[in-house]
């Protein structure tokens, strides 16, 4: 350690003021991160490296308690900064990095403001404790998303908006990040996440699950699902395989089910993205769709063997490779359905021509021909029919022009160079023709940015 030394007080007089070094002001984070079709999802001036979510949960009052510490980096010299939750929680507390901050909630925006500006570069954490009756939205397409209670737990499916309905963060699929979930709940409840199940412990009537997802992850992928399960986690084929199957619900094999898709997949595709599998089954008929939570899809009844297909797809093309905007869905949507087509060819049970054709024999006049899969035309239209069926043609289109070695290396390549990240339809296209050779403007401009039928 140095010691200071005195000085006397001529040679202090002698010596030259330097300037003081300020604080820089800083700036507030942007409140939304700029997609056209959800402007408020998301924040601006940092991004999130880890969530480490510990959550309690009484199924019989629906309340919630949690404690979100998030890490992240600032992207500018940051004055405030939001995060992205509903205010039906009330938040308790926030600090950053150790210090208290003070906060604002508004509609879907908490507003953090810490005692210090925040260096862009710099390497902070975030500690958020809140509470209340967490309820599920309504999207725009009717849907319901996010924290949706069932008879005897929650359905946690959060695409495109619901993660902001149960922990606070940057609800952006752009913002990706690794998560860890503490979950208690009583003892004859089941807490269900993402990644690998590394802790179980039972005390006093309830029992703490702990899950540890370490590959990147967008938020709407994110799941907390709790029930009565019958909870299996063995390896299986070379994977390892994590189910839980509501006791009400018949779903024989489940576990089972999983391997012969992903070693179809992987020959396609490239090797599987993820550390664990499986999926979750619930009795939710009233939610009526499946979601492709990230290593661990979660379906409303057992799903037939094309769902199973579509959704462990999903595992390369939406969770893996993520896009860029809600607007490229059918990067997700298209490349999820082709491969149901694609299993189903390799069961006999279709030929994916026949697939194609059975798509393509609607009438020119349909409406489904009057809306292109790379801008489905507004948020209320993302899961509609041309984004996925015509995704998919778009694929066997592609496919027919450019040959299959060339088509399967575009896929392995997609997967490969964009693994974990972003990418969008523009970077699809670019990547179509440097691996092929071929200049598929024409091809790229007739399936998937112009209304109508393209002719073949």
């Amino acid at each position: 350690m140095k010691r200071l030394v005195a000085l006397t007080a001529a040679a202090f007089l002698s010596l030259p003021l330097a300037p003081a070094i300020a604080t820089p002001a800083g700036t507030p984070g942007a409140p939304g991160a700029g997609d056209p079709y959800f402007p408020g999802q998301g924040n601006g001036g940092y991004d999130a490296a880890r969530y480490d979510l510990t959550l309690d949960y009484d199924p019989s009052s629906g309340r919630l308690s949690g404690l979100a510490r998030i890490s992240a980096r600032a992207t500018q010299a940051l004055s405030r900064f939001n995060l992205d939750l509903v205010d039906t929680l009330t938040v308790r507390s926030v600090t950053v990095d150790g210090r208290r901050a003070t906060h604002a909630q508004s509609g879907s925006e908490l507003v953090v403001t810490p005692a210090r500006t925040l260096r862009r570069g710099r390497d902070f954490s975030i500690t958020v404790r809140y509470d209340g009756l967490p309820a599920h939205v309504i999207d725009p397409d009717g849907s319901m998303d996010g924290w949706i209670k069932t008879g005897d737990g929650v359905f946690n499916a959060n695409e495109p908006q619901g993660a902001m309905t149960w922990y606070p963060g940057n609800h952006h699929m752009t913002d990706k990040a690794a998560y860890r979930f503490t979950v208690t709940v009583p003892r004859d409840r089941v807490a269900v996440a993402n990644g690998d199940l590394v802790a179980k412990v039972s005390k006093g009537g309830r029992t703490t699950y702990v899950w540890n997802s370490r590959e990147p992850m967008a938020s709407y992928l994110a799941t907390v699902s709790i029930g009565r399960f019958d909870l299996t986690d063995r390896r299986i084929g070379g994977y390892r395989v994590t189910t839980a199957v509501d006791p009400t619900v018949q779903a024989p094999g489940f576990p089972e089910r999983h391997p012969p898709v992903l070693d179809f997949f992987t020959g396609l595709f490239g090797p599987y993205p993820f550390s664990s599998t499986g999926g979750i089954v619930d009795n939710a008929p009233e939610v009526g769709y499946a979601l492709e939570t990230q290593t661990r899809p979660i379906y409303p009844r057992a799903p037939s063997e094309s769902l199973l297909a579509h959704e462990l797809a999903h595992q390369w093309f939406g969770n893996s490779v993520t896009p860029t905007l809600w607007r490229d869905i059918w990067l997700n949507e298209g490349f999820a359905t082709y491969s149901e087509w694609l299993w189903a060819d390799k069961l006999g049970t279709q030929t994916v021509q026949a697939a194609f054709d059975e798509a393509y024999a609607r009438p020119a006049e349909d409406e489904f021909w009057q809306s292109p899969p790379a801008d489905p035309g507004g948020p209320e239209n993302l899961f509609h029919a041309p984004v996925y069926d015509r995704g998919a043609m778009t694929l066997h289109a592609l496919r027919l022009e450019v040959g299959d070695d060339a088509f399967f290396a575009i896929l392995r390549a997609w997967a490969g160079r964009h693994k974990y990240g972003n990418a969008d339809t523009a970077a699809f296209v670019a990547l179509s023709e440097r691996v092929s050779g071929e200049q598929l403007d024409t091809l790229f401009d007739a399936w998937l940015f112009k209304p109508g039928k393209p002719a073949m």
